[in-house]
């Protein structure tokens, strides 16, 4: 099953250098005011990322945003998405090291994980005032449910995880 582990570890790998802007950072000191606390790995993946998408310009096919907090959730929820795809980085590679972690025990790890992303990226589709930018970070939120209880969670990463971010960077903006 290492294989499983290794490739678990290459899609969240990728997915997480994708998901970084030219202008990112990793000094938490750079982030922007709006950066939520960052909690202990025990309470979900959050902390004071850099957004690959906050700075995102509409295009002519996607309408401006109104809503006053649209750039302030959006960003939020690209360093929940990006911190989250480090966190499950950071589990599968640590299950790769430690060679007595069993394959259900990586993939209870990966979903409890992706489980405490949902809930924190829902937590930011509760505070989004634009109803369109609400609906589109629930559904991302459901998306994550899915991940949580996919059978194999290293697969649904690679597969519809990997979608997320190219999404929220089109959609999630102001």
């Amino acid at each position: 099953m290492t294989a499983l582990r290794a490739a678990a570890l290459v899609a969240v790998l990728a997915l997480a250098a994708g998901c970084q802007s030219d202008d990112t950072t990793d000094d938490p000191a750079a982030a922007p005011a709006t950066t939520a606390p960052a909690a202990d790995a025990s309470t979900g993946p959050t902390g004071s990322v850099e957004p690959f998408a906050a700075s995102s310009t509409p295009s002519a096919s996607t309408p401006a945003v109104t809503a006053a907090n649209t750039a302030e959730v959006c960003g939020e929820v690209d360093r929940l998405i990006l911190a989250g795809s480090k966190k499950l980085a950071a589990d599968s590679a640590e299950a790769t090291r430690d060679k007595e972690t069993t394959p259900d025990e990586l993939n209870d790890r990966l979903k409890r994980t992706i489980a405490g992303l949902a809930g924190d990226v829902r937590k930011q589709a509760a505070r989004a005032e634009d109803p369109e930018i609400e609906k589109l970070i629930t559904d991302v939120a459901k998306q994550l449910d899915g991940g949580a209880k996919a059978a194999s969670p290293a697969k649904w990463l690679g597969e519809t995880f990997v979608d997320i971010p190219p999404k929220l960077a089109r959609d999630c903006h102001a």
